[in-house]
């Protein structure tokens, strides 16, 4: 995994060394080849146009089974296929953390399920925690304070993110781009620093609701934050790049978790959701949306794949196989809950290392962190740890 950091660094000597560095950067990948980009759009428009019946034999709500005594941690719960997540779980016993952006809401929600079930004489244990993405010290603060806990997290759900349509350019306060942060930065921050809480809940699962529109993402990482002006800034490529560099970080991070460790990590497509319906898509598929609704997914049944993955047995022997075979990806569902095979692009280990190294730096961790966390040591982390 590291030889490629190993060949840059010894080519800093003489003229041949700087000539190679050269000849490295003019093969660097730039973006996807035209018979990889129509692929991925291929992928794109056969999960709208067939989704509905590769999920026929789901039922809707997907049946859980008793989940008391499991702890989970759903981030954007307030809202589409998250507020489905959480009320699901609860209804089915757990012990649910909405980490939301918009306390008093969550709590307006709990309160209108609590009503519906009281007839049934069934509390729900459901506790809200405030969470912003677009802060990564209050990522660092919300773990910290569960770590503090020292009780056991079985499942993080990472669900919370953005698609902003159509819009400009935004940048959090953090310095990074807006999709990138949420859909990506601030997932990866909370799954490393939730590590101690997720071991203690061993075996558990990091499941990152991650999206079909991966596969025409590109992920530079010398421009991660698309600010080289490379290419003209669309949020779709926003958007997109995001969800591909999801996917190589969890694909990393659970090859470099010890099996023994127990802690599984998947990346779930959802499928197309009503809450996605995006306007700087190709004009097919907007015009699809907005006269065959009969294809879009609403979120109850967006939320199914998901529930799946978080909760079905199976799960952790299926992701076993996939790491005793040395698979470049890690495990991924799809809105069928059947499992599905990554993009092209995913399966480059050596820009998913380089995705991986990146991420770190930018969310303000030590390389070696994963393994401190796993050992149980101490990891200083950037965000968060500020003094009173």
């Amino acid at each position: 995994m590291g030889s490629s950091s190993a060949t840059t660094s010894s080519s800093s000597g003489e003229g041949g060394g700087e000539g190679a560095a050269m000849v490295g950067r003019r093969r660097r990948k730039e973006g996807l080849g035209w018979i990889e980009w129509g692929r991925g759009w291929c992928g794109v428009v056969g999960e709208f146009l067939f989704q509905r019946i590769a999920a026929s034999h789901l039922e809707n709500p997907l049946p859980l089974p008793p989940l008391d005594g499991t702890t989970f941690v759903v981030t954007g719960a307030t809202s589409g296929i998250g507020l489905e997540i959480a009320r699901q779980l609860a209804e089915s016993g757990a012990h649910v953390v909405m980490a939301v952006r918009r306390p008093k809401l969550a709590h307006d929600l709990i309160q209108k399920w609590q009503n519906e079930k009281s007839e049934m004489g069934m509390p729900l244990n459901i506790e809200v925690m405030e969470l912003d993405l677009l802060s990564l010290d209050s990522v660092a603060k919300f773990a910290d304070a569960w770590n503090a806990r020292l009780a056991p997290l079985h499942v993080l759900i990472n669900n919370a993110g953005i698609f902003a349509i159509g819009e400009p350019q935004r940048f959090s306060k953090d310095g990074y781009e807006e999709h990138l942060q949420v859909n990506h930065l601030a997932p990866a921050l909370l799954s490393m620093l939730l590590l101690p809480s997720l071991l203690r809940g061993s075996p558990s699962r990091i499941i990152n609701v991650n999206s079909i529109m991966h596969y025409v993402g590109f992920v530079d990482t010398e421009d991660m934050n698309l600010t080289s002006g490379k290419k003209k800034y669309t949020s779709l490529w926003g958007y997109s790049n995001s969800k591909l560099a999801q996917v190589k970080f969890s694909s990393i991070l659970y090859k470099r978790i010890p099996a023994e460790a127990g802690i599984n990590v998947l990346c779930v497509s959802p499928g197309i959701v009503h809450t996605n319906v995006a306007r700087d898509l190709p004009k097919i598929v907007v015009a699809a949306y907005h006269l065959i609704p009969y294809f879009i997914f609403d979120a109850q049944e967006g939320s199914r794949s998901t529930l799946f993955a978080a909760t079905d047995p199976q799960i952790p022997e299926y992701c076993g196989l996939l790491k005793a075979d040395e698979w470049p990806v890690c495990a991924c569902i799809s809105h069928d809950c059947r499992p599905m095979n990554a993009s092209e692009e995913a399966h480059n280990l050596e820009t998913s290392q380089e995705v991986w190294e990146k991420t770190l730096e930018m969310i303000g961790l030590p390389l070696d962190a994963l393994e401190k966390l796993i050992e149980g040591e101490e990891v200083q982390c950037r965000y968060g740890s500020k003094p009173e």
